[in-house]
């Protein structure tokens, strides 16, 4: 982040509310990565049957909806620094990811609405795997987009649209902040499978 908000030089049209680029982007391509994670997990589950890998997508599209959270904070921070505007509906790339980040945030309302047990890991794994679908179509829609409100892509099949220090900063954030998501996820999962294996315990010494 060093880099991004110190090192990198300022944008020429955007001035220093661009440095929230180096945030912004890198934690929403972690969330997409995350929610292709947690549907993998899941047709693997659906796959094999084998019941880890139920916890395995949960908390992968656990995590990734805090980064999905946190793009949609940082991206309108944005938005109104650059536009004046909070949010910008005509956008397709905000509505679509919008549009993923509740359809994954309802995810929690189906599994805890159902009990415990293969059903549930089933039927989870079968909604996971229905959301991956937006994945492609929300990060692919800034390419399509008609209008250039929203930020175009950073590299082209040519050369990458952003100078060389600028370039290797947001190299580093995106480094950074697929860190940091794989420490938030092996944690977690790490935590989940301890209390698993206490419940197991007390079931058997009840």
């Amino acid at each position: 982040m060093a880099l991004g908000l110190l090192w990198a030089p300022e944008d020429a049209d955007q001035g220093p509310s661009q440095r929230i680029f180096y945030l912004h982007v890198p934690v929403a391509l972690t969330a997409y990565a995350l929610f292709g994670w947690g549907a993998w997990k899941a047709l693997r589950l659906l796959w094999t049957g084998r019941e880890p890998y139920d916890l395995e997508s949960y908390t992968a599209v656990h995590v990734g909806v805090i980064f999905g959270l946190l793009t949609l904070v940082t991206g309108s921070i944005w938005a109104r620094a650059s536009w004046g505007t909070w949010w910008e509906w005509s956008d397709r790339q905000l509505v679509l990811f919008l549009i993923l980040f509740l359809f994954y945030s309802a995810y929690f309302m189906l599994r805890y609405s159902l009990d415990p047990g293969p059903a549930r890991a089933r039927i989870s794994a079968v909604y996971a795997l229905m959301g991956v679908v937006l994945v492609p179509v929300s990060f692919l829609a800034v390419r399509l987009a008609e209008n250039f409100v929203h930020p175009g892509p950073i590299v082209t099949r040519t050369d990458p649209q952003l100078p060389g220090e600028m370039l290797l900063a947001f190299v580093v954030c995106l480094a950074g902040a697929a860190a940091l998501a794989a420490t938030l996820y092996l944690n977690e999962l790490a935590g989940k499978r301890l209390d698993a294996r206490l419940r197991e315990l007390r079931e058997a010494l009840g």
